[in-house]
């Protein structure tokens, strides 16, 4: 969204936020609606605000506050940085740089296909920044034509990692997901784990899109195209009728098993060489047209439009007996200068607040509650999919994020509906379990004098470093490990994350091996509710030898006597921690 026509601030957008005065519109998507804004030393930045049903959503606030921060340490050429954000007021929000350009998927719904040439320095670009991306440890989850922004100073890629935010909320936990069906990987589209080839496969059908404006997978609904992308192993796209020059390139970012596809440090010099000019050099790099609204665009960025007049009042039958003051927001006529964006700017947001540098991690927040999360969308999905197979409709609903290449589909038809209203959480925060660390809100915490049965004793139970970007959860009631990360967060006691573990139940431990030494150890001495990797593998939080103890999900007592910690080579990880489980029952 960052990018699009400036439009004048309506009646019912608001004239601040956080201390950034709102100047004009640039946009209105799924999430939320991105605002011109700029910084006290004149810097622009496009604030979004996110929408008031996600800001409600606890898990969604959680999420999106991990995933920003996240965010916040890519560095590198042709991504926009996340600059400020903020998660505590009603309405979370977040600024980024501002770039005066053109969505790819405007310059190709307005001006057709690209050159092969631009073509080529456009994936080579946008395969830099994944690059950085994923060395940040972010998957981008929703790249796609209207999250790459056209500039004069070449492409960007805008909105990473933020997806994952919404698409781990309650919001989509009655038949949704958040996601463009029409870009997804087919790992994506059956709900399996994620790893940075998802958004190799995504930039692959982006390539052949603006290249030809083709689709791979034709161009039928957004169900109908997500279920022949989760078909692929078995019937892959015919890619034939694309150019000679672009099929080498198609083959090697489409390929189903994600393991065989191209890496995105690899794909760049590959699409240098095929565009027979260097990738920075961007001197004449798109065709007139699109060139010309890119000037037009950074144009209207230098003069943003004035607020658009709020109702007039109605005339007063009894005169005020004061005057009445001016009205909210910038006096008529105002126009602010400043300079245009650097590549890396110096920032300091209104209140002169200093972000962390790039490619430095964010300051440690606290952690917030850990509220119950929609886990498991992968049935769901293939529920879809199946039907869409085989009887032509779909079940599923598929929420959007930004207008363009999101649509919503409902279960009578495969065309787009009129509405991408997200659905606010049913949930409330009377129904949000307490915090980790908080014995006294645990509404399941046997009393100090029950009495217990043994359900299971010394079962081994092994959870290992996280292989890949995503999560393992523990369920000690099962038992169960789950490295994909899809355990109903209902029944889950721990989250390993390969740079963090999130105890989701108050977890401490015990002074002795009994029921009772281990509750107490539960609810007298717990853990904080998350440790990072370093610290557990430095400091040894935890120990061979520990008796790690909580009250479960089920309000069973719990005891993981741990009896080997293996650090992993990455000394910011998570170690791998062998051990046995012991689970008692308390009586009525």
């Amino acid at each position: 969204m960052v990018g699009d026509t400036l439009s004048p601030l309506g009646p019912e957008d608001p004239r601040e936020t956080a201390g950034y005065q709102l100047l004009a519109r640039i946009g209105e998507g799924g999430m939320g609606t991105v605002y011109l804004s700029h910084t006290r030393g004149g810097q622009p930045v496009a604030l979004k605000v996110i929408r008031r049903e996600y800001g409600q959503d606890h898990d969604f606030r959680r999420r999106f506050e991990q995933e920003v921060q996240a965010a916040r340490r890519v560095q590198g050429y042709h991504i926009v940085p996340v600059m400020d954000h903020d998660t505590s007021g009603e309405r979370p929000w977040l600024a980024t740089q501002y770039v005066p350009g053109l969505a790819l998927s405007d310059a190709l719904n307005r001006f057709g296909p690209l050159p092969l040439s631009a073509v080529f320095q456009l994936i080579g670009c946008a395969a830099q920044a994944l690059t950085a991306i994923h060395a940040a440890g972010v998957i981008h989850r929703d790249l796609k034509p209207s999250n790459i922004l056209l500039g004069s100073g070449g492409p960007y890629v805008i909105d990473f990692g933020i997806a994952r935010a919404a698409d781990a909320t309650q919001l989509t936990a009655s038949g949704g997901m958040i996601g463009t069906p029409q870009y997804m990987s087919p790992e994506h589209a059956l709900g399996e784990q994620l790893t940075p080839a998802t958004d190799v496969f995504s930039l692959g059908l982006i390539a052949a899109v603006a290249a030809t404006g083709r689709h791979p997978y034709g161009d039928g609904g957004a169900i109908t195209v997500a279920a022949q992308i989760a078909n692929s192993a078995h019937r892959p796209p015919d890619l034939s009728g694309y150019p000679d020059e672009l099929r080498p390139l198609l083959e090697c970012t489409l390929a189903a098993d994600p393991a065989q596809r191209i890496g995105p440090a690899e794909l760049a010099p590959l699409c240098e060489q095929a565009a027979g000019r260097p990738l920075r050099d961007f001197a004449g790099w798109l065709p007139a047209p699109v060139a010309a609204e890119i000037v037009r665009s950074e144009q209207a960025a230098a003069s943003p439009p004035p607020p658009a007049p709020t109702a007039p009042p109605q005339q007063p039958t009894v005169p005020p007996a004061m005057p009445q003051g001016p009205p909210t927001g910038q006096p008529p006529g105002y126009v602010p200068t400043y300079a245009p964006p650097a590549q890396q700017p110096e920032f300091s947001g209104p209140d002169g607040r200093q972000p962390p540098a790039y490619g430095t991690a964010a300051p440690h927040a606290p952690a917030a509650p850990a509220p119950a999360k929609r886990r498991g969308r992968t049935a769901l999905i293939a529920v879809a999919l199946v039907v869409a197979l085989g009887a032509g409709a779909g079940a599923a609903v598929w929420l959007t994020r930004d207008t363009g290449d999101d649509v919503k589909t409902d279960a009578k038809d495969d065309k787009p509906s009129d509405s991408p209203t997200p659905k606010a959480s049913s949930g409330s925060e009377a129904d949000t379990p307490a915090p980790s660390g908080d014995a006294s809100g645990s509404p399941s915490a046997p009393p100090a004098d029950a009495t217990y049965t043994v359900l299971f004793q010394d079962k081994p139970l092994t959870v290992r470093t996280p292989s890949g970007l995503d999560n393992t959860s523990v369920d000690f009631d099962a038992p169960k490990v789950d490295p994909t990360g899809k355990l109903d967060s209902s029944d889950e006691e721990l989250e390993f994350r390969d740079d963090r573990v999130d105890f989701t139940r108050p977890m401490g431990k015990a002074s002795g091996l009994t029921p009772e030494e281990c509750r107490a150890g539960a609810l007298q001495n717990p853990l904080p509710s998350s440790e990072a990797g370093k610290a557990l593998a430095g400091d040894g939080v935890i120990k061979a030898g520990d008796a790690m103890c909580t009250v479960t999900s089920k309000g069973n007592v719990a005891m993981w006597k741990i009896t080997k910690v293996t650090p992993d080579s990455n000394t910011s990880h998570v170690p791998t921690y062998e051990g046995t489980l012991t689970l008692w029952k308390p009586g009525q």
